[in-house]
């Protein structure tokens, strides 16, 4: 049986990544299925050392393979923010997205273009290999909330191929073309090309 932590504590995140491996693994756990609270200080300024931080760290305190994944939207009229600390930016979703709402008031449609990035890092505790998978996704800030589906950001972020907000999608076209779709997508392909029977990528 094959076992896998998603080393998380948001259950949104937590049911996105967990519907795109329904083969792969037997048993997903998230951080809310421990008793034990695991301190993992994300001070790094770069996504993919967080991600790898977080991976190895829970990994190693269960001994079960782990996934971490830290990501961020960052806005082009805000020179890059809330970047790597999109997930501190207000203490709930509602906060957050009304700072940047208000941060952005006033700025034209053509100038709220946004990016947003995720790094997924995979860890094995055996033989305590590292690998790490990345995705991104296009967009532009809104100027007001749409949609009742996802979290975070995806109330205001606007896909102009698809005219919707990516709170206003289906869970599985969401998955298709978010940048943590993206990158769990690219950890199952590399699980998928006979990993369980001889590991063979590029150690970290």
């Amino acid at each position: 049986m094959r076992s896998l932590i998603v080393a998380t504590g948001n259950t949104g995140k937590f049911e996105e990544i967990k519907s795109l491996l329904p083969n792969e693994f037997d048993t997903f756990y998230s951080l809310r299925d421990f008793e034990e609270n695991i301190e993992v200080e994300e001070d790094s300024p770069l996504y993919v050392e967080n991600a790898l931080k977080k991976a190895r760290k829970i990994g190693d305190r269960f001994g079960i393979y782990t996934i971490a994944d830290d990501s961020g939207l960052e806005v082009e009229a805000l020179g890059g923010k809330p970047g790597i600390h999109s997930s501190r930016y207000g203490s709930n979703d509602d906060e957050r997205i009304e700072k940047l709402l208000t941060e952005l008031e006033g700025i034209p449609w053509e100038k709220r273009g946004a990016t947003f990035k995720a790094y997924l890092a995979f860890y094995i505790p055996e033989n305590e290999r590292s690998y790490v998978f990345y995705g991104h996704l296009t967009g532009y800030i809104g100027f007001k909330k749409k949609g009742s589906g996802g979290f975070g950001f995806d109330p205001v972020f606007y896909i102009s191929e698809l005219k919707k907000h990516l709170a206003e999608l289906t869970r599985e076209e969401k998955n298709r073309i978010s940048h943590r779709g993206k990158a769990v997508y690219a950890f199952k392909n590399f699980l998928n090309t006979d990993f369980f029977k001889s590991p063979r990528v590029l150690n970290l």
